[in-house]
């Protein structure tokens, strides 16, 4: 790998892997808005989002960090009276429980907001925002990317207008990337290049700790630590891979005012694909350069599967972090690539479409089944047991099986996607 190629794969960590506050689909609406209303130039009178099915779908059940409220109202009116753009998916750090208050009163409560489905659209990522005050109206639309605004316009001016709206078109110019590769990077990338994602460990932990000091969404973290851990799961590194994830998915699902780094626009992903490397690394006494390239392996592998999934899908995201993280625990555990390699295809044999049916509380019981499953697939691998390509959908090359998969998440589940929105907002 040359130096270009690896400066590349740098840069494409560092875009991939960020802080965020809360879920990033409510909160990519909360930053178009606040987008909208700084090109407005004044505070909007009324407030109207159009969102492709995905994006509803994930911010209907979600609480919006520092409001202990639900959903997409009270996201879009902070983003219109206190979101900054400039902090991309922390857009909501300033708020203020006075601020949420005007918020709630001044938007709505006065029905200043209107939110529909954007109809006609093929784009899975699409949030678009109309913000009006006596005669002037501002536009923003963000689409293939959470923080990605494809245009802007004020009045009859077009400020910013891009022609490509794919899902991955932020990943254009994205090196290409294989899982030999994603492996070779990891391994051999100086590691004062690659230190940065450390940050993943620090940031993610926090929330963990966080949600077992207070009482988040199911509690399913804080419950995992408790008597169960003891009595039933036994105090040991796999119970405490399943609480520490769990429960910083229990934080931020239930809008803990708490950063966590994200990976591919997910923060439950970024979630996923660190705190069980880091536990497992932890308690086994590794060094700072083995967990360095183990959370590395973990989230290069989450962003390679995702530039052919895309951004939202109807596959759970954590069936995509958690394969990473089960790469980051086999090496870990001493297993080469080959075994690497094993560990990825016991992972697509086992959960290959669980269903995204929105972000949610209970997100956190997904994620714990995709920890789960990330240990017992490395655990398999070590023994030198892999799923073979006669059995469904593996292939013999790790790389195919990966497309098989990402293909039954961008095309194949299409219709069960329509149907699960269809189900949410059929609901009384």
């Amino acid at each position: 790998m040359d130096e270009i190629e690896r400066k590349q794969i740098i840069e494409l960590v560092k875009q991939e892997v960020v802080p965020a506050i809360g879920c990033t689909e409510p909160i990519a609406v909360a930053l178009c808005v606040a987008r909208a209303a700084e090109t407005l130039g004044k505070r909007p009178a009324k407030i109207e989002v159009w969102l492709s099915a995905n994006i509803l779908k994930n911010a209907m059940g979600v609480g919006i960090p520092g409001t202990g409220m639900i959903g997409l109202p009270i996201a879009i009116a902070l983003g219109a009276l206190i979101g900054k753009s400039e902090y991309q998916l922390e857009v909501l750090k300033d708020s203020t429980p006075e601020a949420v208050e005007e918020a709630k009163k001044d938007f709505i409560e006065a029905k200043r907001i209107s939110i529909a489905l954007k109809e006609g659209i093929s784009e899975k990522l699409y949030i678009e925002v109309t913000c009006t005050a006596g005669t002037d109206v501002a536009t923003a639309i963000i689409a293939g990317g959470h923080t990605s605004f494809v245009y802007l316009s004020r009045n009859d001016e077009v400020l910013l207008q891009k022609q490509q709206t794919a899902d991955n078109a932020q990943q254009t110019d994205a090196p290409s990337l294989t899982l030999r590769k994603v492996y070779d990077f990891a391994m051999t990338a100086p590691l004062d290049e690659i230190r940065f994602i450390g940050e993943t460990a620090r940031l993610n932990k926090a929330a963990a700790e966080r949600s077992f000091e207070g009482d988040y969404g199911h509690g399913l973290g804080k419950m995992l630590r408790g008597t169960y851990e003891h009595k039933i799961m036994g105090d040991s590194v796999f119970s405490h891979i399943l609480s520490y994830t769990s429960g910083a998915c229990d934080a931020r699902m239930a809008g803990a005012m708490i950063p966590v780094m994200s990976n591919s626009g997910s923060g439950n992903q970024g979630i996923s694909a660190t705190l069980p490397v880091l536990v497992y690394a932890e308690e086994n006494g590794k060094s700072e350069e083995e967990i360095i390239r183990a959370l590395m392996l973990s989230h290069l592998t989450v962003i390679y599967i995702k530039q052919s999934l895309g951004r939202l899908s109807a596959l759970c995201g954590c069936v995509v972090a958690a394969t990473g993280s089960s790469c980051g625990i086999t090496w870990l555990m001493g297993g080469t690539y080959e075994q690497i390699t094993y560990a990825v295809q016991n992972m697509v044999a086992n959960l290959t479409g669980m269903i995204c049916d929105g972000a949610k509380p209970s997100c956190a019981l997904k994620v714990t089944t995709g920890v789960s499953t990330a240990v017992l697939s490395a655990i398999m691998a070590m023994e030198n047991r892999c799923v073979t390509s006669v059995e469904g959908i593996i292939d013999k090359d790790v790389d195919q099986t990966i497309r098989n998969l990402t293909l039954i998440g961008s095309q194949g589940m299409n219709e069960t996607d329509k149907m699960v929105l269809g189900i949410m907002t059929g609901k009384e």
